[in-house]
Order: C-alpha cells, then structure tokens, then sequence
C-alpha cells in the first residue's frame, strides 16, 4: 500500500512560482515512477511532468506546455517528489495531482494551484 500526500499549491499572480511537494509513505523504489498530473473542470487528468525511475529508459518527461517552466525532482531518500513552477500562466491553473506506480497506480488527494491574470 502507498499513500502520496500533497503540499504547496495556492493562488499565485501569472509570472510567478511555486513548488509543489508530494511525500510518498509505503514502499517505494527508486525503480518506481513518480510524478505530477492536473486537472481542470471538463477535462481528462493530464501528465505535467514524471520521473519514471531508475529503470534504463527515458527518465524524465514533461508535458510541452511546461518545458523550459516546470522542473520534477526527486528524493528517494525522503521518497519525495517535488514539482518546481516558474513562469506560471494562467492556463497552468488546476488541481494537480501527485501519482506514483509499484505494480498498481497511487493518487494523491490533489492540490489547488491558481494562477491569475
């Protein structure tokens, strides 16, 4: 069983930053990826950025729309991941999503991030 936990969304004026930190309880190997989705009313969950572990293959991946702005790091020590924003746009607005996999899929509870104009 794995629990993720969220912190660290919030309102936020365009051009700003945030950092978003999901701390994982349960087992989780540095094999296992890690990452971050959001959510906006009307819309399917989307991949903002994973880390998909120490496994040989791509390691990183980030949606195209916050290349260059979003950086995911990782912690396995602490098994945490966290979501570095910069340059935020009002479109990055959402309930942003800490998920994990070990054989099955984990879900955070989310957390708000609002951007405004």
């Amino acid at each position: 069983q794995v629990q993720l936990v969220e912190s660290g969304g919030g309102l936020v004026q365009a051009g700003g930053s945030l950092i978003l930190s999901c701390v994982a309880s349960g087992r989780i190997f540095s094999t296992n990826p890690l990452g971050w989705y959001r959510q906006v009313p009307g819309k399917q969950r989307e991949l903002v950025a994973v880390d998909n572990g120490d496994n040989g293959g791509v390691r990183i991946e980030y949606a195209d729309s916050v290349k260059g702005r979003f950086t995911i790091s990782r912690d396995n020590a602490k098994n945490r991941v966290d979501l570095h924003m910069s340059s935020l746009k009002p479109e990055d607005t959402g309930v942003y999503y800490c998920y994990g996999h070990r054989g099955l899929e984990y879900w955070g509870q989310g957390t708000q991030v609002t951007v405004s104009s």
